[in-house]
């Protein structure tokens, strides 16, 4: 029993983490609101610091693909219960397309 109990406990702890929880809450959120939290602010900036001590290119492709997707979720998801119409699905697909061009670029192209 003990085993299920923790696996119950575990579960009720990750649930909040649940993606359209996440999504859910991103949506939520102002641009204000994200980028002022310390918490944010402070974990970008030691990866951002670490990234460039190190001149770690794969840790600032992903600080800016993180950033980037964060950005994409907030302007081009509908909420939740609607469909992702043809006016929305423009600019999902040019903010996709704009992050893999961008990779695309740093991660084969310019070495």
């Amino acid at each position: 029993m003990e085993k299920q109990e923790a696996l119950d406990k575990t579960v009720e702890v990750l649930r909040p983490f649940e993606t359209q929880n996440l999504m859910t809450t991103i949506q939520n959120l102002t641009l204000q609101q994200i980028f002022s939290n310390w918490i944010f602010l402070l974990i970008t900036l030691g990866i951002l610091f670490f990234g460039v001590y190190k001149k770690s290119k794969p840790v600032l492709l992903t600080l800016f693909s993180l950033l980037a997707l964060i950005v994409m979720v907030k302007y081009t998801m509908p909420p939740p219960g609607e469909e992702l119409s043809m006016k929305s699905l423009i600019p999902f697909a040019a903010f996709g397309v704009g992050i893999g061009g961008v990779l695309v670029y740093f991660i084969f192209i310019k070495d």
